[in-house]
């Protein structure tokens, strides 16, 4: 089904809304938590994503990581880890709701470990600054946002864990699941087209901004990642 400019807007909205109620009731019913393991807590997620909000479909598998495994980029699979009492660990979700899809991550930080905790604040700081950019530069490519985002994670004292920054997000089935060759389809290098601008069927491009930061000398990272184009301003 096609739908107009305005359906597809609240719509994603919509969805991005609820994932983030799946997140605060991840957060509520404590499932991410020392001597649970990386998989328990995802089937506990769909569980209570099934509950609670009705979700049945994911557009991307559910990611849980914690500890060594955060330096992880989403196309990796490394052995399944035992979250640790003074861990940090980050969920990357894709629920499908109705048809439209979220990308949702949020980063939990167990202790009071000071990097950990400065790098949980930073991921919303330089998420922010993404933004602000984004929204400054009305001519913006995927490179040239990437490259941003590169400049802060190392300004903040950290590293980018992956060689993309986000990436386009629509309707289920996914608009166009951007295949790892589409660079255009991606906030990366080489995407040098305007971000704003219509796909090949003539609808607006809805980006999602992600931002994992890592620190390989002490071996964790973060992760957060929202709709780019679409909700408040950064500027507010």
């Amino acid at each position: 089904m096609v739908f107009d400019e305005e359906t597809r807007v609240h719509g994603l909205l919509a969805a991005q809304a609820k994932a983030e109620e799946l997140f605060d009731a991840i957060v509520e019913h404590d499932l991410v938590r020392a001597g649970r393991s990386e998989i328990e807590v995802s089937k506990d997620i769909h569980a209570l994503a099934r509950k609670v909000l009705g979700v049945a479909r994911y557009w991307h598998a559910r990611i849980v990581r914690a500890g060594v495994n955060t330096l992880q980029p989403y196309d990796q699979s490394p052995p399944v880890r035992v979250i640790e009492p003074d861990d940090i660990a980050f969920c990357d979700l894709g629920p499908v709701f109705e048809e439209w899809e979220a990308d949702f991550g949020r980063t939990f930080v167990l202790g009071d470990d000071p990097d950990k905790l400065r790098l949980r604040d930073d991921l919303a700081h330089v998420w922010d600054n993404g933004r602000r950019y984004f929204e400054r530069n009305p001519e913006v490519t995927g490179e040239d946002l990437y490259e941003f985002m590169e400049r802060q994670a190392h300004e903040a004292g950290w590293e980018l864990g992956a060689g993309f920054s986000g990436h386009l997000v629509g309707q289920f089935p996914h608009d166009m699941v951007p295949p790892p060759d589409d660079i255009h389809s991606y906030i990366t290098r080489g995407s040098d087209r305007p971000m704003r601008r219509m796909d090949d069927t003539g609808r607006v491009c809805h980006w999602i901004l992600e931002v994992h930061l890592v620190d390989r000398q002490r071996q964790f990272g973060g992760f957060r990642e929202e709709l780019l184009d679409l909700g408040g301003s950064a500027e507010a």
